[in-house]
Parts: structure tokens; C-alpha cells; sequence
């Protein structure tokens, strides 16, 4: 595999004294929100596009591994198509579009985002089809991440979790690193079908795509290569509200000064549904990104 660590920028560790005193918790925030175009995702992406010989690339996605597919694409000469929900955020479709890439938008009511993947595939067979999470390539490039957390000293760390991508990730960084510390997924509850499926031993997706405000989750399911990894490194999944989704992005901008889109602010609202589950623990929250339409921010903030 091509290096990749060159690429990246360093994650942004806080821990702001205003939010840790409110909650008295010993609270890390593990932000991505300062990464190339905005979350964590760019890891993922540009290891993808990096160690891949295709001249094109074609992606499904809500946002946020769009626009790092496009950007990638952008930054090593490659053509780029995301597949994306007609109703996905505006910063983020605008994103994808400046970065040069076709923004390809479906009704997902009308057709699956695999079906239309599955479309294209026929029509540009040459094309590498770039999962969003479901892809070694991807599991390693978001590894980069948890390689940057192994010496924060953390007893737990809680992690949003769609696909899952991100979580299997740092579960191999701190295999790799031989260290052992509580992996914890925040998920919505309207949108569990990871909890649900570790709670099986076996993949259970959700019948449709879940209109959660937490919108980097609105998968079907968590993926085949990510299961089997969330299974012997993850040891809970949480399931949060809207409403603590909201009240911890709320947090984040008053308390420590941070913006971030909903999805990031799940990890927080996990902690907040659970505080005495994390009472005497140094724990990690990661905040995935910080991509969110101006409109859509300031509503939730003034108003939830």
C-alpha cells in the first residue's frame, strides 16, 4: 500500500474545560472537523483513490465521502461520479460539484443507491465502484485516525457508526498498536441496525433508508467486511435520540466553541444518554465531521 499519513491532517484533540466541568467528565474531543474537506472521510478516500489503478471513480454516499472522493480524485487526476440522495445537504452536493466531480442525485424512494450503482457499473465497466465503508482500502485509510489515539491514554473511546467504517478502523489501529481500550458505536435509534446486528452475531439491515437529522448514518446496513471487525473489537453499540443528537451539537457550540454536523455530534449524545457509564473513565468522543448546511446549523442550535 502507497503511504498515506503524507496526505492527511492531523486530527484535533480538545478538551475543553467549560463541557468537561458541566458533565464532570474526563472528556477527550477527538474532532475530524478540520480534516480535508471537512471529516474523516478524506482518509478513507484518498487511500482508496491512492492504491488503485482506475482512472475513474464512481461512489455512493450523503455527503461526506463524496465530496473526499471527489477531492481525492481531484488531487490525483481522476475522474469522479457520487451517487447521492436528492435530499442530501446542500454544503455537501455544492462540495462534491466544486471539486469537479458529478454529483448524481436519486430519489431514494424511487431507486436504491445499490440499484443505481449497480446501473452504472453496467454502463462504465472500467470504473472502480468505491464503497463508502465496505472496503479494505477504506478500513485502512480510516485506521490512520486510531493510529493518532493510541497514546491519549483513553480507557474508552465512542465512535459514530453508519457503515462502520470508521469504528473498524481504529479497532485494528489498536490491534496493531496491541493495546486494549472500550470501543463504544453511537448510533441513532432510528437507525440501529448495527446494534441490533451485534446484538445477533449476524448482519441485520434496516428495511429503508432512515431519515435520522444524523444523516452520514442513513445506511441500510453496516457492510460484509466491516461486521466481522466490529464483532471482536467493538464492545457496544448505543443507541441516542434525535434529541441528544441535537442537545450535543448544541454542547459543542457553546461549550467548546466547535461546530459540527449532527452525525458528529452523535458521540457526544451517546455520553450525554449514558453519563454514568462514563463516570472515572478518560473517554474519547470523536466528532466525524463538520459538514452541515448554514441553515439547517443555526435552526438546530436556536431551536433544536
Amino acid at each position: 500500500m502507497k503511504p498515506l499519513l503524507d496526505a492527511i491532517r492531523p486530527t484535533t484533540i480538545l478538551e475543553p474545560e467549560k463541557l468537561r466541568s458541566l458533565l464532570d467528565l474526563d472528556l477527550v474531543v477527538i474532532s475530524e472537523t478540520f480534516q480535508h474537506t471537512g471529516s474523516f472521510k478524506f482518509r478513507a478516500a484518498y487511500n482508496v483513490v491512492l492504491n488503485r489503478p482506475e482512472s475513474e471513480f464512481v461512489g455512493v454516499s450523503s455527503g461526506n465521502f463524496g465530496q473526499a472522493l471527489a477531492y481525492a480524485c481531484k488531487l490525483l487526476d481522476r475522474k469522479c461520479t457520487v451517487i447521492m440522495p436528492h435530499n442530501s445537504s446542500k454544503v455537501k452536493v455544492d462540495a462534491v460539484q466544486k471539486y469537479g466531480a458529478e454529483a448524481d442525485l436519486i430519489n431514494v424512494n424511487e431507486v436504491s443507491r445499490v440499484e443505481r450503482l449497480e446501473q452504472l457499473r453496467q454502463q462504465r465497466p472500467d470504473a472502480y465502484m468505491a464503497s463508502a465503508f465496505d472496503d479494505r482500502l477504506v478500513i485502512e485509510g480510516n485506521s490512520s485516525l486510531g493510529d493518532e489515539l493510541v497514546d491519549l491514554g483513553l480507557d474508552a473511546i465512542v465512535i459514530p457508526i453508519g457503515g462502520g467504517g470508521l469504528i473498524s478502523g481504529t479497532v485494528e489501529a489498536f490491534e496493531r498498536a496491541n493495546q486494549t481500550v472500550e470501543i463504544i458505536g453511537a448510533e441513532p435509534a432510528m437507525a440501529n441496525d448495527a446494534a441490533k446486528s451485534l446484538a445477533a452475531g449476524r448482519i441485520i439491515p434496516n428495511k429503508f433508508e432512515p431519515q435520522t437529522i444524523a444523516d452520514g448514518t442513513r445506511t441500510l446496513s453496516v457492510g460484509d467486511l466491516t461486521f466481522p471487525v466490529i464483532q471482536r473489537g467493538v464492545n457496544s453499540i448505543l443507541e441516542v435520540s434525535e434529541e441528544k443528537i441535537v442537545e450535543g451539537l448544541k454542547l459543542y457550540f457553546t461549550h467548546a466553541n466547535l461546530k459540527c454536523e449532527p452525525t458528529g455530534a452523535l458521540s457526544l449524545g451517546a455520553v450525554l444518554q449514558n453519563v454514568d457509564q462514563f463516570r472515572d473513565k478518560r473517554v474519547g468522543v470523536v466528532v466525524s465531521g463538520g459538514n452541515v448546511d448554514p441553515e439547517v446549523y443555526a435552526r438546530l442550535i436556536a431551536n433544536g
